[in-house]
Parts: C-alpha cells; sequence; structure tokens
C-alpha cells in the first residue's frame, strides 16, 4: 500500500489537507510519523504487526484527495473553490456526490473501497462524521492523520486520550435511537482512530492538543496560506466572525443577536463574516437589527483574510478561528479578539460540556484579546479581560 487518500467534507478540512501536504512536501515525508511499533491495544481488530514507516517521497506526488460533498448550497460553494485551488496546486480531486438521494451510499462505498484498500496512509478531516466512520470500519487503514475541522480536534484528543467514545462536544450524552443503531460503527471507527498494532495515528492541528499515547501531534502553522496570499490591506474599522452556535443549539438567538449589535458599536465594525452553518434568517435578522454587511465567504475565513482587506481588529466567538487567524495573519498588524461565552447565554438545552469547552476554546487561545462580559451584565458592558 503506497498511495495517500484524503476524505473532506468541510472547505476547512480541504485547506488544512493542503497545509498538510505542503508541510510534508518540502522534500521527503518524514519516517517518524510515528513509533516503529505501536502500542499494545487490546480492542484492535486484525492480527497484531508492527507499523512500518511510509516510504520517504513527495506528499504532493500521490495524495489523491475526495470531496464527500454536503448538501447545503455554501458548503458545497466553497468547497467547489477549494477544489479548484487543490488542482491548481497539482493534487488530484476527485468529487464524490455522497448524499445524493437514494443509493448514493453503496455507490460511494463500492468507487472507494478499491482507493481505499489501496491506500497506505488516510486523511481524515472529521472523526466525528458518520460517513468516514462507516469507510473506517470497512477498511481500516495501516496510518491515519487527523486534520483540524474546528475546535472538534480539541474534543477528539481528549476523548481518544481517555478512552472515550467519539461524541461531538455540543451534543447531549444520552444515546438517541439513531446513536444506539450506530454505536457499533463508532466504536470499530474510534479502535481504527486509535494507534494499535499496525496502526499509526498523526494528529495535525493548530490547536493545543496533547498527545494521547502512541500519537504524533504535528503543528499546522498555515504556511501554505501565508506563501500563497497576501499580505492583506488593512481597513480601518473591525470585522465580526458569526458563529453556528445558535444552530447547533447552544446559545439563544435572542442574547446572540444582541451581543452582535453591542460588539458592532463597541468596535466600529461594519461587516459580519457569516459562518457556512447560519440560517438565512438569522442571518436577516443579524443584517437589519445591527446594520451590519453581512458577507457570505467563498472561501474559508484564513484565506479571505489573507487575501483581504481586512479589519485591523477582527472579533470572533469562540471558535477554530481565534487560534487560526493569528496564525494566518501574523506579521500583518491585524488584532483578533474573542468575546467569551457567559452562561447566561446558553440555552437550557446546551450539552453540560458546552460552557467549559467553550471557555477551554478562548482560554487557551494564544497572541488574542479577550473581550469578557461581567457578571450579571450578558449584553451591556463588554470588556477587555
Amino acid at each position: 500500500m503506497t498511495g495517500r487518500l484524503a476524505f473532506v467534507e468541510s472547505p476547512v478540512q480541504l485547506l488544512n489537507v493542503l497545509e498538510w501536504a505542503h508541510a510534508r512536501g518540502r522534500g521527503t515525508t518524514p519516517a517518524a510519523a510515528a513509533p516503529a511499533t505501536a502500542p499494545a491495544d487490546p480492542g484492535a481488530d486484525g492480527a497484531p504487526a508492527p507499523v512500518t514507516a511510509e516510504p520517504e517521497r513527495s506528499a504532493a506526488d500521490d495524495l489523491r484527495i475526495v470531496v464527500l460533498s454536503p448538501t447545503d448550497p455554501m458548503s458545497r460553494g466553497q468547497l467547489r473553490r477549494m477544489a479548484q485551488l487543490a488542482r491548481d496546486e497539482g493534487f488530484a480531486v476527485h468529487w464524490q456526490e455522497a448524499r445524493a438521494g437514494r443509493g448514493a451510499l453503496v455507490r460511494t462505498l463500492r468507487e472507494l473501497g478499491g482507493p481505499l484498500r489501496a491506500a497506505g496512509r488516510v486523511i481524515v478531516g472529521d472523526p466525528f462524521s458518520r460517513y468516514v466512520q462507516l469507510l473506517l470500519t470497512l477498511f481500516g487503514p495501516r496510518h491515519v492523520t487527523v486534520v483540524d475541522d474546528g475546535t472538534a480536534t480539541m474534543e477528539f484528543a481528549a476523548q481518544l486520550a481517555g478512552g472515550e467514545r467519539l461524541v461531538r462536544w455540543h451534543r447531549k450524552g444520552d444515546l438517541g435511537p439513531r446513536e444506539l443503531v450506530l454505536a457499533p460503527v463508532t466504536s470499530l471507527a474510534r479502535r481504527r482512530l486509535a494507534p494499535g498494532p499496525g496502526r499509526s495515528v498523526e494528529i495535525f492541528t493548530s490547536l493545543p492538543v496533547q498527545a494521547p499515547p502512541g500519537t504524533e501531534v504535528t503543528e499546522n502553522t498555515y504556511a501554505w496560506t501565508r506563501e500563497r496570499f497576501g499580505p492583506p490591506a488593512l481597513t480601518g474599522g473591525a470585522d465580526l466572525v458569526g458563529t453556528s452556535l445558535v444552530e447547533t443549539g447552544v446559545v439563544d438567538a435572542e442574547h446572540y443577536l444582541r451581543v452582535v449589535g453591542q460588539l458592532a458599536r463597541t468596535h466600529g465594525a461594519t461587516r459580519y463574516f457569516a459562518h457556512r452553518r447560519e440560517t438565512p434568517e438569522k442571518l436577516h435578522r443579524v443584517a437589519v437589527e445591527t446594520g451590519l454587511q453581512v458577507v457570505r465567504p467563498d472561501l474559508p475565513l484564513e484565506l479571505i483574510a489573507r487575501r483581504g482587506p481586512i479589519g485591523a481588529t477582527i472579533v470572533s466567538f469562540p471558535s477554530t478561528v481565534v487560534h487560526t487567524l493569528p496564525l494566518a495573519l501574523a506579521g500583518t498588524g491585524v488584532k483578533v479578539a474573542v468575546c467569551e461565552i457567559a452562561p447566561e447565554w446558553l440555552r437550557a438545552t446546551a450539552s453540560p460540556r458546552a460552557q467549559g469547552f467553550l471557555a477551554g476554546v478562548a482560554g487557551t487561545a494564544a497572541g488574542v484579546d479577550r473581550l469578557t462580559p461581567r457578571t450579571g451584565s450578558a449584553v451591556d458592558r463588554l470588556e477587555f479581560g
């Protein structure tokens, strides 16, 4: 098995696959992506076998990128543009309509089974994806790389280290009917995403994670982004970055809209960069109630910001960009600020882990200013902490 195969389902995943390939493509592949022999894993499938290093070669020579296309138009549009950027860099990109009606799953498994069996390394952007988990249960790779698809990487690393089942941080702890049916798939996929006999695991990330035992963590510095784009021209004001915390049921919509308005007034912001999962209804309210110009980016924000023009200050709620933008915009003079989430902004249905997780995302971001709501004030008093 000699090839490398990447499965991506979002624009950010594809961007980070390009960053991984750039980091690996400056010559030859490092021989030590994992220990020569991985630690024992009693739950791993298959006969124990030593993990051998991949042959030394450029990552750009044999990497095939498969886009497991989502259904929402904004994600598809960004992915189309990211796919073209990848092709411009010389990579083979295959667009797979993995969710296109009845029969799509069977067709996808049939078409990807051969390449997946032949792959020496599989790169995935979302270890929580049911689609990816199903693929991994059918065909277990010898080498696995996980790249960032948002802050979920932090939760994945913690769950892997703790031997826990894979559950997205914003989900409730109880298993619903769908989760119960898919529990065997998730369990086997977790074993195939963990280091063990015959398998090495790498996490390629810009986020502060501790390497689970036997796992190699490689830093993503956004070197490809900085070399390929910019530096950007700066506007005199500020830009706000939207979040899907309302759509995922974590933050109350009314609190969110009032805080967005307060941030816009405080920092003189004029633009609101929408998250690709934000609903049209909410974005309409943002525009009408705050006066902000809603911008629907055609590429991940790291590339938009680097390409410019961009505000001299970028304000975001706790999300991946408070970790990635300082890296992508290093040396440009742009200031990034994170507005922490007050407990009273959370919905009653939010996961019990939500507050702690979001606080960790904000608190571990390096090189950013912090906007801390004072106790008892959800809206009117936001100050630099």
